[in-house]
C-alpha cells in the first residue's frame, strides 16, 4: 500500500472565486449555513469579494477553513484517507478536522475567535526572504531582540516576524535575493502575538478534542500524534510559536510518504515540499473539479 498524506495550505493561499464549484453542492449546503449562523456573514459571498477584502484575517480565516473542509468530506465520500496530515498555520485546523479530532462546528468557531484576534494585533510586522545564507540569517535572529523566525517553509525560503525596527535591522545585515514586508496585521507567530494567546487560550481550553483517526504533525513539532490532549497543547503553542514547515516535510519523507495531497486553493505547500523533498508524488486538490 502506498503511504499518503494530506497537506492542507493556510493564510496567503486565498484567492476570489475559491471554492466556487463547491457552493452549489448540496452536500456542501449544511456546513454553509452551519458557517453563516457562526460567523454572520456568507463564506460563498465572501469567496467572491474582491482579494483586498477576501485577504483581510477577520474573514481569510473562517473562508480557508470551510473550504478546505468541504473538500475534506468531498475526499471522505470518495472513501479516501491519508495515513498522516499536516497544515500550514491555519491549515492545521483543517488537519484535525480531517482526522476527526473535532468536528466542522467547533474548528469554525475556533477559527472564527482565532481571526478576531488575530485582526485586533497591530504594531509587528512580518517579512519574507528568499535566497540567503541560513548560518547568518541564525546568528542575526539570535543577536537583535525583537525578531524570530515564524516560518521555516524550506532551505531557502522564510517569514521572520517581529518589531518593524528588529525587521529593519535584520533586513540590513543579512543579504537575501529577496525581501518582501508582508501585507499583514501583526507579527503572527512570534512572543508579540502573547496577549492574544493568552485570551485565545480560554476559547481553546473549552474545545472538545477527540483521538485522531490518523496522526497529525503539528506546526510547532512535527512528531505525529492521534493523543487529542498533545494535539490541543501544540495548538495552544501555534499562534506564538514557529511554523516548521521545513521540518513537516523532512518528516513525511522519513515516515515513507510517496504520495502528498494538497487539499485547498494554490499550490503552495506542494511547491515548499518538492524543493525540500526528491522522489514524492505531489498532487493538488483544489476543487470538486480535481476529483
Amino acid at each position: 500500500m502506498m503511504t499518503t498524506a494530506w497537506v492542507f495550505p493556510g493564510q496567503g493561499s486565498q484567492a476570489t472565486g475559491m471554492g466556487a464549484d463547491l457552493f452549489d453542492r448540496a452536500d456542501s449546503q449544511d456546513k454553509l449555513q452551519q458557517a453563516e449562523k457562526i460567523l454572520g456573514w456568507s463564506v460563498a459571498e465572501r469567496c467572491h469579494s474582491p482579494i483586498e477584502e477576501l485577504s483581510r484575517t477577520l474573514y481569510t480565516q473562517p473562508c480557508l477553513y470551510t473550504v478546505e473542509c468541504l473538500l475534506v468530506d468531498l475526499l471522505r465520500n470518495q472513501g479516501s484517507l491519508p495515513d498522516y496530515g499536516a497544515g500550514h498555520s491555519l491549515g492545521e485546523y483543517v488537519a484535525l478536522y480531517g482526522a476527526g479530532v473535532f468536528d466542522f462546528e467547533t474548528g469554525l468557531r475556533l477559527v472564527h475567535q482565532r481571526s478576531q484576534l488575530m485582526d485586533q494585533v497591530s504594531g509587528g510586522q512580518m517579512a519574507a526572504l528568499m535566497g540567503f545564507d541560513r548560518e547568518a540569517l541564525d546568528q542575526a535572529i539570535a543577536a537583535i531582540e525583537g525578531v524570530v523566525l515564524a516560518n521555516d517553509n524550506n532551505p531557502g525560503q522564510v517569514v521572520i516576524s517581529g518589531t518593524p525596527t528588529a525587521i529593519e535591522t535584520l533586513l540590513g545585515q543579512v543579504k537575501t535575493k529577496r525581501a518582501q514586508i508582508l501585507k499583514v496585521s501583526g507579527a503572527f507567530h512570534s512572543p508579540l502575538m502573547a496577549d492574544a494567546a493568552r485570551q485565545y487560550q480560554t476559547i481553546l481550553d473549552g474545545a472538545t478534542f477527540g483521538p485522531g483517526t490518523f496522526p497529525v504533525l503539528s506546526n510547532v513539532d512535527p512528531d505525529p500524534s492521534i493523543d487529542p490532549e498533545i494535539l490541543k497543547d501544540r495548538l495552544s503553542q501555534q499562534m506564538t510559536g514557529s511554523v516548521r514547515w521545513r521540518e513537516t516535510s523532512l518528516k513525511l519523507a522519513k515516515l515513507g510518504v510517496e504520495t502528498v495531497t494538497e487539499v485547498g486553493p494554490g499550490k503552495v505547500l506542494t511547491g515548499l515540499i518538492k524543493r525540500t523533498c526528491e522522489g514524492m508524488t505531489l498532487r493538488n486538490v483544489t476543487a470538486a473539479a480535481d476529483l
